[in-house]
């Protein structure tokens, strides 16, 4: 498969990794990242995240893990090939048995989003056989410092749901975006942002495409530093 270039890292792929896409780039470009020291991916597939909050924060320090060797050797390699390969790390690792004695100020996760099904396609990286939602969640809150967060792109359908695994581990909701396609469609995903300290929530929304392959502005503005197409 080509590579996939960003304006400071390229990103190689592989069949047999999940693909670069619109949501990793929307969360990459979108998580609150300017007071993190130390933040994990996890389920890091060719390291996009990782990548571009490395780009975005010149301090952190960034662990991503992926429980897909391929993944971890894909990613391995994307990271020793850009210029924050000092600063961020890849491991074999399935979250389930993930111990670290540190605490994370940002946790970022693209999780799978589908429940089991017969689909052979990409099963680890798109169905919740190893990672579910509940899991995510209840594993991130015991790895969070006391202002970290939990920062995720999940199907619009499953916000509800998503925000009660939450609550129900004390995370409050911190930054929702809801995010559509194209314009006067409906929404497609969202962008959710939980910490363990209560506060006011904010809430946007967000819009890929003005029209069929035409970007809007602001999703023009979110990826200037990384996309290198123009207006």
């Amino acid at each position: 498969m080509k590579p996939f270039h960003f304006k400071q890292f390229s990103i190689q792929q592989s069949k047999k990794v999940f693909r670069v896409g619109t949501d990793g780039v929307l969360l990459g470009a979108a998580s609150t990242v300017n007071n993190a020291k130390n933040i994990l991916e996890v389920g890091t597939g060719t390291g996009l995240i990782s990548l571009m909050l490395a780009q975005r924060n010149f301090q952190a320090e960034i662990h991503a893990i992926d429980i897909n060797e391929n993944a971890v050797a894909l990613a391995a390699q994307n990271f020793e090939n850009s210029p924050f390969q000092n600063r961020v790390k890849v491991f074999l690792q399935d979250y389930k048995k993930f111990n670290s004695k540190e605490k994370y100020d940002l946790i970022v996760s693209n999780p799978p989003y589908f429940e089991e099904n017969a689909s052979q396609k990409d099963i680890t990286a798109r169905q919740q056989t190893e990672l579910s939602f509940g899991f995510l969640v209840e594993k991130s809150s015991d790895l969070l410092s006391e202002k970290g967060l939990l920062s995720v792109i999940i199907p619009f359908d499953s916000g509800v749901l998503f925000e009660e695994y939450c609550s129900q581990k004390s995370l409050y909701l911190n930054k929702r975006i809801k995010i559509y396609g194209i314009r006067d469609a409906k929404p497609k995903r969202l962008i959710l942002e939980f910490g363990l300290q209560k506060k006011e929530a904010n809430h946007s929304d967000f819009v890929i495409e003005k029209s069929p392959r035409k970007y809007t502005d602001e999703y023009l503005k979110l990826t200037e530093e990384f996309h290198q197409f123009s207006k």
